[in-house]
């Protein structure tokens, strides 16, 4: 119910015609009234407005990259369960590696060969973001591999892809959904961090990580500027991540689960 009303809220206000990047230097740090809510900031452009056109790019975003990470991790960690063996090693050493390196080495990395960008940004959230997906697919899949009616299915000739797609993956879709609404809230914070480091969408675009740069030289004048954009952060993060205990108590692997979080 209460993700439903975010969801709603979020949508709605991220469609709205908000002029949020329009300056106004003449308005420049106007307190809160009527026609500004949030007030204004070192260029005259309204904070409310910013903030609800932020999130086009913050959480829109984030559910992409979710999303991206949620279908390669369960691709491959799927694929690599039902084979077992030497594909199962190979996948949890490429998991192993993968963890002890940051997600910033990589958008650093990656700023260095290409531009800060939305893309640059996509990029060094997915290359390390699958990898809880796969650990969690690939325990899910072993699990059900070994069940009798996954057993009786290969004995009655049923092909890789038939058991994958239409007896373990429906099983596992639940805990894979509660897991993805728990990667949601660590993958904002790190798309608002290295927004936050300039790595991502450049000014004058509103997001979120990118407004909390902007304000940072302000703090002490205008905190208010600081204070906005990192309450719509963490209050979205916690809300999902709330959402996201929720079904992993109803629907969860608690040992499995366990597992797939010590991944980042």
């Amino acid at each position: 119910m209460a993700l439903g009303a975010l969801v709603i809220v979020l949508v709605v206000v991220g469609l709205l015609p908000f002029d949020a990047v329009g300056n106004d230097l003449a308005n420049r740090f106007a307190p809160p009234s009527p026609t500004h809510p949030l007030g204004t900031d070192h260029l005259g452009r309204d904070v409310a407005a910013r903030l609800a056109a932020g999130t086009r790019l913050s959480v829109g975003f984030t559910v992409v990259a979710v999303a991206v990470c949620a279908v390669i991790g369960t691709g491959l960690g799927m694929v690599a369960g039902f084979r077992g063996g030497i594909a199962a090693q190979a996948l949890t050493r490429v998991v192993d590696v993968l963890v002890a390196v940051p997600s910033i080495v990589f958008a650093l990395v990656l700023t260095a060969v290409l531009s800060p960008g939305t893309l640059t940004l996509l990029v060094a959230v997915v290359v390390t973001g699958w990898t809880p997906f796969a650990r969690l697919a690939l325990g899910l899949t072993v699990r059900e591999a070994g069940t009798d009616y996954v057993r009786s299915a290969t004995a009655l000739g049923a092909g890789p892809g038939r058991i994958v797609f239409r007896h373990i993956l429906p099983n596992a879709i639940r805990p894979l959904t509660a897991h993805a609404f728990l990667r949601f809230a660590s993958t904002l914070l790190t798309i608002a961090g290295l927004s936050f480091l300039g790595l991502g969408p450049q000014p004058p675009t509103p997001e979120w990580g990118a407004m909390l740069d902007e304000a940072r030289p302000y703090l002490f004048l205008r905190p208010g500027l600081v204070l906005a954009p990192a309450a719509a952060i963490v209050g979205v993060a916690l809300v999902v991540t709330l959402v996201g205990r929720a079904l992993e108590r109803r629907w969860g692997e608690p040992d499995v689960f366990r597992r797939a979080l010590n991944t980042h």
